[in-house]
């Protein structure tokens, strides 16, 4: 798809964040070049086709659908009021079309709020018998002719040195993807039960995060997985 793009982001001079390369799941090239200790993911999912599959989808994605409908409440989400931010509009040339402009707060239709740069939540993850925090903030978002998505990145408190980028694209040829990019690394030593633990963990929520938009589960998708 092409058009103006537009993101939205809210990092700088952050100290709640606990990692350095925040943004870095911007670049598809952090797949295969991540951070230094990093561990780089990513995966796609078909999720159908046409503008009301997109626009369903979409809107899943941005009130916390893939988390929620993997079984990971998210409380305590609250939006920080000095990030509101929506970047600059640029061509396909990178050319700047727009200022910034404050950015206005969208809701679905069931008046949940979009996600927006700067948001805080805490997710609830259960690991075997164990119940985990993990405390976030919404690093940057993507609202795009065809392509919506925001990431997130790890605070102090939260397992695991992580950014995780989650976006819904409608390709030229009218299918819908999910695509879930993310890096991560454990907060201690590289080494033990607790990173053996927290690796299957993600290997586990990772499998449910790119099903969870399926039609089946909520309103979202349809198809199988490709890299």
């Amino acid at each position: 798809m092409s058009g103006p793009k537009r993101r939205s982001t809210a990092t700088g001079g952050d100290d709640s964040l606990n990692y350095a390369a925040v943004g870095a799941t911007q670049s598809p090239d952090v797949v295969l070049y991540p951070p230094t200790g990093f561990r780089p993911f990513q995966s796609s999912r078909r999720l159908g086709s046409g503008q009301e599959r997109f626009d369903i989808a979409s809107r899943a994605l941005m009130t916390w659908g893939i988390h929620r409908n993997s079984g990971i409440p998210v409380t305590d989400i609250a939006r920080d009021p000095n990030a509101v931010y929506t970047g600059i509009e640029y061509d396909e040339l990178g050319r700047p079309l727009a200022p910034a402009e404050p950015q206005e707060e969208l809701f679905s239709p069931d008046g949940t709020p979009y996600v927006s740069a700067g948001t805080t939540a805490l997710m609830h993850f259960a690991i075997g018998p164990f119940k985990v925090e993990a405390p976030v903030k919404v690093v940057y978002v993507l609202d795009e002719p065809g392509k919506v998505g925001f990431a997130y990145g790890s605070r102090h408190g939260h397992p695991a040195r992580a950014e995780q980028l989650q976006f819904v694209e409608m390709e030229e040829d009218g299918s819908v993807w999910l695509t879930i990019r993310s890096i991560s690394a454990p907060t201690g030593p590289r080494r033990g039960p607790t990173v053996a633990l927290l690796r299957a963990a993600q290997r586990h929520y990772a499998k449910r995060f790119l099903t969870s938009l399926h039609p089946t589960r909520s309103a979202g998708a349809s198809g199988s997985a490709a890299s």
